[in-house]
């Protein structure tokens, strides 16, 4: 027996038990999503939620809150669609003039005497029509997306100023309403549930299938996408459809929020539209961003615009502080880029 044998052993200490570790890959996962834009969102939601509660003592009733997403809701449900087309790297500025022109077929459609599911399907038309034209324009055509739908912006809000002038259309068959003001839960509107499966529906498209895959492939890098083999000028015409479909949609409901049409209805909407998309983390040139973000900026802008309306400030500042958050968000990664340079460059 050697000396070594009879020296003393000294053990490792125990390690930590399995379920108290956590792995590298989960640990950086988890910070990267602690600090993702979809969490610094949800944290300005919290923050903006409890400046209401403390600024105005009506905010936290249940049906004031209701209430608020009458403003955001139809916005919201094109901001869906228009995330896709984003996505693509594409734009769609149409998206008000469709609304504007949907509701004015649908009112000289009722005016005729049709019944309420002729009214609505002919707003679904229309705005499916209008999203055809833009996309037969940018894909079939190859005009750039943001010429284009500032044409088809004009000649929508124009063909409806054509058919109506000065007037209004007000003469709704009965059960109309319900699109825009029903509830299907005591005070779950029928918007709000709408959005809220639209939503779902998206984001599973967005991120669990091929297709949504493919879309960010599109916006990423079209040329690799195209030689790849995904049919990008197929898929950008969908996304195209599909947001003037939502835009028919977001027109019956608002149509029938408000019981009447004129060719000025949603006016300036398309501002509001592209902020909740880029506010939500949709890069706007394409290939990255989430559903789930598109979803935040929605109710974060709702709850903007509806504190300072309990606070009374008049509509003018509300678009004010639109334009800045859209300024801002497509600013911030660009000044954070510069620093990042500067700073991997070792310059202050």
């Amino acid at each position: 027996m050697s000396i070594a044998d009879l020296s003393p052993v000294r053990a490792d200490p125990p390690a930590a038990p399995a379920f108290c570790r956590l792995p590298d890959r989960g640990r950086s996962r988890l910070a990267e999503r602690a600090t993702s834009w979809d969490a610094l969102l949800f944290v300005l939601f919290v923050a903006i939620f409890c400046a209401n509660a403390l600024a105005s003592p009506y905010f936290l009733d249940i049906w004031n809150i209701s209430d608020a997403t009458f403003n955001v809701t139809e916005k919201a449900i094109v901001a869906l669609a228009l995330a896709f087309v984003i996505l693509c790297g594409e734009i769609d500025i149409s998206v008000a003039g469709t609304i504007a022109l949907a509701s004015t077929v649908m009112g000289w459609l009722a005016g005729t005497g049709a019944s309420m599911p002729a009214v609505a399907l002919a707003g679904l038309g229309t705005g499916l029509l209008c999203g055809i034209v833009n996309g037969a324009l940018v894909t079939a055509l190859g005009l750039p997306s943001i010429v284009a739908t500032i044409g088809t912006m004009s000649l929508f809000r124009g063909l409806a100023y054509a058919i109506l002038g000065d007037g209004a259309f007000t003469a709704y068959p009965a059960g109309f309403a319900f699109f825009g003001q029903g509830y299907v839960w005591e005070w779950l509107s029928f918007e709000f549930a709408t959005f809220l499966v639209l939503a779902i529906a998206a984001g599973l498209v967005l991120h669990r299938t091929a297709l949504g895959r493919s879309v960010r492939a599109i916006g990423y890098n079209p040329a690799a996408a195209r030689f790849s083999g995904l049919r990008v000028a197929r898929i950008t015409f969908l996304a195209f459809v599909v947001t003037g479909l939502a835009a028919g949609l977001a027109a019956v409901m608002l149509t029938s929020r408000l019981g009447s049409t004129r060719p000025s209805i949603a006016l300036g909407w398309e501002l509001d539209i592209v902020t909740m998309v880029v506010l939500g983390g949709v890069s706007i040139t394409g290939g990255s961003g989430s559903i789930v973000g598109v979803v935040l900026a929605a109710f974060v802008m709702g709850l903007i615009t509806f504190g300072l309306g309990l606070l009374n400030v008049p509509g003018i500042i509300m678009s004010i502080v639109i334009g800045l958050l859209l300024i801002g968000v497509i600013a911030l990664p660009v000044i954070v880029g510069g620093i990042g340079r500067r700073v991997s460059a070792g310059r202050p």
